[in-house]
């Protein structure tokens, strides 16, 4: 479930991730980060391949419910 503890805790560590290594990472840009994770095209492809088939539309979906939307 995307909106289960431990996604979300993922998603935060990706946003702090973010934030202390390249920039400010608001919750509207981790929203449109996740939306082009699962937009189809290579960020799509490369993420299904390391987590297997649908990873990348379950991080979407774990990313915004992170964001309130």
């Amino acid at each position: 479930n995307p909106a289960s503890e431990g996604p979300q805790k993922e998603v935060k560590k990706l946003q702090d991730f973010i934030s202390a290594n390249f920039y400010h990472c608001t919750d509207e840009i981790l929203d449109s980060l996740g939306k082009m994770y699962a937009a189809g095209g290579e960020f799509t492809e490369n993420i299904d391949v390391v987590g297997g088939k649908g990873t990348a539309e379950f991080v979407t979906k774990a990313i915004q419910v992170y964001c309130g939307k």
